[in-house]
C-alpha cells in the first residue's frame, strides 16, 4: 500500500510539472503548425498514437529522474568512496572540481556542445544491430508530432541522456545547468518534432530544424540527420540530409508488429531478436 501511494504522488507530481509545458506547447504548436505546416492533414491532438505519446511524458521524467539519481549515488560511492547521503547531496551541490570553478555560462556551453556530440554518436549507434529495436520505439509513430519528443524506451534513455547526465555530474560540472539547459532541451525536442515546414536558411547547416529532423523519422531516409541540437555534426561526418525543394513525408517503421501503448512498447523490444532499421531493410542505404 505505501509502495502505491508512492507511485501515485510520483505520477500527480510530474502532471504538476509536466501539464503546464504540455498545455503551452499545445497551444503554440497548434498556432504555428496551422500558419507553417509541414505535412497536411490532422492536427496534432488528433495523431495516432496519441495517448500512447502522452503516457511517456509521463513514465519518461519519472525514469529518468530515479535513472540519474541511483546511478549517480552508486558511481559516487564507488568513485569518490562517499556513501553518506548527505555528504553526497553536499557534494554536487554546486558541482566539484575544476570544472565546477568555470563560469556558469562556460559550463552550461560546455555540457550543450560536447553531450550533443556524444548523443550524435550514440544516437547513431542506435540505428546499428540490436539496439535499433529498442530506438525502433521512437520512430514508430506515423503521425510525427512534436508530442513523440518523448517517446523513448528506457534502454535508449539510460544509454543516451541518462549516460551523459550522469557522466556530467561526476565530471563536475553544477547540476544547476539542469535548470537551464532542461527547458531548453524540452523546447527544442518539441519544436525539431513539430509539423513545421521551417529549415532555418542559412543556418541549417548549424542547427538542427524541424525539417532536418522530419527527415530523419522518414522512412525512406532513416539513416540520416542524427544531431539533437548541432547539424553541423550531420556536416562534418557525412550523414546531412535535406534536399532544396523537398519536405519529408511517410514516417514510421516497416514493423507492422509493434504494438500501440506504453506498457507493450517497453516489452515489445524485449522479446524481438533484431530489428533492422528501414532504410537499411529496404536497401537504401544511409
Amino acid at each position: 500500500m505505501k509502495l502505491a501511494l508512492e507511485v501515485l504522488g510520483q505520477i500527480l507530481l510530474t502532471l504538476w510539472h509536466v501539464l503546464p509545458w504540455l498545455a503551452g506547447m499545445g497551444l503554440v504548436f497548434a498556432v504555428l503548425s496551422r500558419l507553417s505546416p509541414c505535412n497536411g492533414g490532422k492536427p496534432w491532438w488528433e495523431k495516432r498514437g496519441l495517448v500512447t505519446d502522452l503516457c511517456y511524458w509521463i513514465f519518461v521524467p519519472i525514469f529518468t529522474r530515479y535513472l540519474r539519481i541511483g546511478v549517480t549515488v552508486l558511481a559516487t560511492i564507488w568513485l569518490f568512496h562517499i556513501s553518506d547521503g548527505v555528504k553526497i547531496s553536499e557534494f554536487y551541490e554546486h558541482g566539484h572540481g575544476p570544472l565546477s570553478r568555470l563560469p556558469f555560462w562556460m559550463q552550461a556551453i560546455g555540457y550543450l556542445v560536447i553531450t550533443d556530440f556524444v548523443l550524435y554518436w550514440i544516437h547513431r549507434g542506435f540505428h546499428r544491430g540490436f539496439l535499433w529495436k529498442y530506438h525502433a520505439v521512437h520512430h514508430a509513430s506515423e503521425d510525427l508530432e512534436w508530442t513523440s519528443a518523448s517517446r523513448f524506451h528506457p534502454v535508449n534513455l539510460a544509454l543516451g541522456t541518462g549516460l551523459v547526465d550522469v557522466v556530467a555530474l561526476l565530471c563536475g560540472v553544477t547540476p544547476d545547468i539542469f535548470l537551464v539547459i532542461g527547458p531548453f532541451n524540452i523546447i527544442t525536442s518539441c519544436m525539431v518534432h513539430a509539423n513545421l515546414d521551417w529549415t532555418f536558411g542559412p543556418l541549417r547547416h548549424v542547427f538542427v530544424s524541424p525539417v532536418f529532423h522530419r527527415w530523419h523519422h522518414a522512412r525512406a531516409v532513416c539513416d540520416k540527420n542524427f544531431a539533437s541540437t548541432f547539424s553541423l555534426w550531420d556536416v562534418m561526418f557525412g550523414t546531412y540530409h535535406m534536399p532544396a525543394g523537398q519536405l519529408p513525408s511517410g514516417y514510421g517503421i516497416d514493423d507492422k508488429e509493434m504494438p500501440e501503448g506504453l506498457m507493450p512498447q517497453l516489452v515489445y523490444p524485449l522479446l524481438q531478436r533484431e530489428l533492422v532499421p528501414v532504410a537499411v531493410s529496404n536497401g537504401r542505404a544511409a
